[in-house]
């Protein structure tokens, strides 16, 4: 057996089988590309689902690691460090907002959004203890915990997971009369992403999200946008909500705030919001560590000349373009997506997501299915033109067959 084949026979006889990943091992990574076991580049179109979009072992971020390793890693919120205010203060004026909860992973994030809009519920607007609901799209991905699951349409997401956490309606993504329809005085947040990622990089509608923002404001409900993958440069922006110039109460990030390094994510609002909570009503060990801090302030820095937003747009522009043209060709039946996000349709009868994936892989550039003949493509924002157009190219080179 290869170096490959026996790293993935051990992982496949030790490790639980939740994930499929694709069958190759890697070493080390630069920038946009990675280096297997065996010695093999491979272009990176994934990015850790826009948790790399500063690239792999980017200096900085590594630097920013390295020097606080050197210092205080944890001191878990029982105490005070100096990297926390730093943070906070930074990270809510890239926001435009006044507060930050932090926490660890994406879903961490989503399940304190939940936990905070019940409490702004009961203790703001006045819903009756037990009576809050939260409004969420169909074919979201927002978390793989037991309450997230539970508003999930996906049915891999929810099989034999229930009993299920109630207080949530699902509408049909970019319908606004069917969210209107849902609210009701209990409503106390709409829960949606900007751009749905996991369901094929689905952009709503023109003016949703605007209209979104409307509704909200008019009813007195929390407009919470999970920006976890969406956000941080990923669209060409630095919030994908931007787009249509809207503003949430409540922002949710993380992936790319780690930069790829360590696990950061946030709730981001204003004190109206986050001021409901009193000391030991939530919390994590890890959340808001200096580490954690140290990598993410290096981020918010480099988010903060929109070089990489811009950067985004520039070749997010060129990516659509060359995508564009292979739609209705009979290889692509769709393409979607912003920035240097897309999901790509490929005809059924020339194979499922995951062919596709793999055959691609054969040619050097890793990408991920979902959904039948779907897949993503999402790399690093520091890629390079030429490469892009290289893995571009190897694309076309797959679906010719």
């Amino acid at each position: 057996m290869s170096t490959t084949e026996n790293a993935i026979a051990s992982a496949e006889a030790h490790s639980a089988h939740n994930y499929h990943p694709l069958p190759v091992v890697v070493a080390t990574a630069d920038g946009a590309w990675m280096t297997d076991v065996e010695g093999r580049r491979y272009l990176d179109m994934l990015a850790g689902y826009s948790a790399l979009n500063f690239g792999h072992s980017n200096r900085r971020l590594i630097d920013a690691a390295r020097a606080q390793l050197e210092r205080v890693t944890l001191t878990s919120r029982a105490f005070h460090h100096d990297r926390f205010a730093d943070f906070c203060t930074r990270l809510a004026e890239l926001c435009g907002m006044e507060m930050v909860l932090p926490m660890n992973t994406g879903a961490e994030a989503v399940e304190t959004a939940v936990k905070t809009a019940r409490k702004w519920g009961y203790r703001v607007k006045g819903v009756p203890d037990g009576m809050a609901k939260i409004i969420v799209a169909a074919d979201n991905f927002h978390g793989r915990t037991t309450t997230v699951i539970s508003f999930s349409t996906d049915p891999e997401a929810r099989a034999d997971f229930g009993p299920y956490t109630p207080g949530f309606e699902i509408v049909p993504y970019g319908d606004l009369t069917a969210m209107r329809e849902a609210m009701t005085e209990n409503t106390v947040a709409v829960l949606i992403e900007p751009i749905q990622g996991e369901a094929g990089v689905l952009v709503p509608p023109p003016g949703y999200l605007a209209g979104v923002r409307e509704l909200t404001r008019e009813r007195n409900v929390l407009f919470v946008a999970d920006e976890i993958q969406s956000g941080l440069g990923r669209t060409g922006r630095t919030f994908a909500c931007e787009h249509e110039g809207v503003v949430p109460d409540v922002y949710l990030l993380g992936k790319a705030l780690g930069g790829g390094v360590v696990p950061v994510s946030a709730v981001v609002s204003s004190a109206a919001v986050l001021g409901v909570y009193r000391p030991g009503e939530h919390g994590s060990t890890f959340g808001g560590n200096p580490l954690a801090c140290a990598v993410a302030l290096e981020v918010i820095d480099m988010l903060s000349t929109g070089e990489y937003q811009q950067r985004a747009a520039e070749l997010g522009d060129h990516l659509h373009h060359e995508l564009g043209l292979l739609a209705g060709g009979g290889t692509v039946q769709a393409v979607r997506g912003r920035g240097l996000w897309a999901g790509v349709d490929i005809e059924p009868e020339l194979g499922t997501g995951r062919e596709i994936s793999e055959r691609l892989m054969e040619r050097r550039v890793l990408v991920k299915d979902t959904h039948g003949s779907t897949i993503r493509i999402a790399p690093p924002l520091v890629i390079g033109k030429e490469d892009l157009d290289w893995g571009l190219e190897q694309l076309r080179e797959v679906l010719r067959g």
